[in-house]
């Protein structure tokens, strides 16, 4: 079967039948409403909601073949000996997602979403990491093509577009992106299916591809906050997606796609609702019980940093947390005693141990909503 390849007049699209997209409208932005609601009411969201962010990350860069999880990750930060070879770079490589998207969102608000702050996330992306000699932060000037490994250009599954085409492609992107449009959300489909379609990089461009999407809603003011995390239903339905993406180029099937793309809109939003009020449960339950077992008006800090990190040294939270080291010590002890911190690791000489708020690790990891 010969390559599908990029073709022109097919974008902007001109021809969506949106008769059945209706149906899927309205669901997909109440979803998204009411899970900003949510948002709006969590203190602190940007560390309570920290480790989903990670997961984000994990699942993002997993949909690309990498092979680690948020335990892995977070182990990792708090104890980088914990990971070596291939692991490592996995590993590496989901940290540098996770940066690149916290230095996007920084700039929003003094830059709209463009292609300036979408290159500068893939210097990010790709800083120190498999690709780094791939021109991070610049359009690529060679052909690539995406099918299974050592395919050629002639059997592989999608061409993208010449590189000289891309200046003006990526102009024309940013264009629609800021253009009006009879929906957001379709919009976005179309924003994410048409840089998924230029390819514009070398490399990474799958990850900056997801990571627009909490980008645009956060730029098209339908979320306060970039804590939208569709990767886990992109990972969940990773044929399909492909499928849909390769349906765009081959057969001009937008509708297909933005039909695939509001649904996993809706689930999404729904599954992160769930989450994030599940952590927030979390938190005032942790917040009460930590209170009370310590006594301590040390206490909420200690808890704030337990849910920024909840893999750590123990070592590390008595340094950095500056909370007295007698009460520092005390907290965790009382923390372990009561069962809110697990061992991973005992302490061993001068080696202090690990430990881990299981709780939340679980609920980022979809294992338990409580």
């Amino acid at each position: 079967m010969a390559a599908v390849k990029y073709h022109e007049g097919r974008f902007p699209p001109r021809d969506i039948d949106w008769l059945k997209l209706i149906p899927l409208i309205g669901p997909a932005n109440r979803a998204v409403a009411r899970y900003e609601g949510v948002l709006h009411g969590i203190p602190n969201s940007q560390v309570l909601l920290s480790p989903l962010v990670t997961q984000e990350a994990v699942l993002s860069s997993k949909i690309e073949g990498t092979q680690a999880t948020i335990g892995e990750v977070l182990e990792f930060e708090a104890e980088e000996e914990s990971a070596t070879g291939e692991k490592r770079n996995d590993i590496q490589e989901i940290l540098n997602y996770r940066t690149a998207m916290r230095q996007a969102v920084s700039s929003l608000p003094n830059l709209p979403l463009s292609q300036r702050v979408v290159r500068d996330a893939h210097t990010r992306l790709m800083q120190g990491v498999r690709g780094e000699n791939k021109t991070p932060g610049e359009y690529r000037r060679s052909p690539n093509w995406i099918g299974s490994p050592g395919c050629t250009i002639e059997t592989a599954r999608y061409v993208p577009p010449e590189a000289q085409r891309i200046p003006d492609l990526m102009a024309g992107w940013e264009k629609y992106l800021h253009g009006e449009a009879h929906d957001t959300l379709v919009q976005l489909a179309i924003v994410h299916a048409e840089f998924e379609a230029i390819h514009p990089f070398l490399d990474g461009n799958g990850r900056i591809g997801r990571l627009i999407v909490p980008l645009f809603l956060v730029d098209k003011k339908l979320l306060a906050s970039p804590d939208f995390y569709i990767s886990a239903y992109l990972e969940a339905h990773r044929d399909e997606y492909y499928d849909r993406l390769l349906a765009v180029s081959r057969d001009n099937d937008w509708t297909g796609w933005c039909r695939f793309f509001l649904r996993a809109v809706t689930e999404q939003a729904s599954e992160n609702e769930t989450r994030a009020k599940a952590i927030l449960a979390l938190y005032e339950e942790k917040k009460e019980w930590i209170t009370d077992a310590t006594h301590s008006h040390h206490a909420i800090r200690a808890l704030d940093w337990f849910f920024n990190q909840p893999i750590f040294k123990t070592s590390e939270f008595v340094r950095t947390t500056q909370i007295p080291n007698p009460t520092a010590s005390r907290i965790v002890r009382l923390a372990r005693e009561g069962g809110m911190l697990r061992e991973l690791r005992a302490s061993s000489g001068r080696r202090p141990a690990l430990l881990m708020f299981s709780e939340l690790v679980d609920i980022a990891e979809g294992r338990t909503t409580r």
